[in-house]
């Protein structure tokens, strides 16, 4: 089972203010222990809202917000893409993230990713065909 785990962002990361050496050393050696137990299969931190840009469709047309946006609880500092047994194990691991924002407090989300077989029938063997060429060119 695949697992996106979101970091949700804060006053400090909507700021633009960068983790100290403490956290970033913390991080990485959260890491390495994620690597060695074959969980993290990939995990990035993400810029501040304002840098970014929300598109937005209705009625077959798109209008580009750009940020920042107004809601900090409900945006994104980073997230991880881990690879386990269960949702229980993804909390397991999770309880043991360094603690990544100043202030105190966080909140982390965990959502399972979709696999092929949870499409059923509607995956046909062509769909399913396109679906591994395409994570084959992006693996190299």
């Amino acid at each position: 089972m695949r697992f996106m785990i979101l970091l949700k962002a804060d006053k400090h990361s909507e700021a633009g203010e960068m983790p100290d050496e403490k956290l970033l050393t913390d991080m990485g050696n959260f890491n390495d222990e994620l690597i060695k137990a074959g969980v993290m299969v990939s995990g990035e931190g993400l810029h501040p809202s304002s840098r970014g840009a929300r598109v937005h469709f209705k009625d077959g047309q798109s209008r580009v917000i750009d940020g920042p946006f107004a809601e900090t609880k409900e945006l994104l500092a980073g997230f991880w893409i881990w690879q386990v047994k269960s949702k229980e194990e993804a909390i397991e691991w999770v309880k043991r993230v360094p603690m990544p924002m100043k202030g105190g407090e966080a909140e982390i989300e965990i959502r399972q990713i979709f696999d092929m077989e949870d499409f059923g029938d509607a995956m046909t063997p062509e769909l399913r065909e396109q679906e591994e060429r395409q994570r084959a060119a992006l693996a190299n």
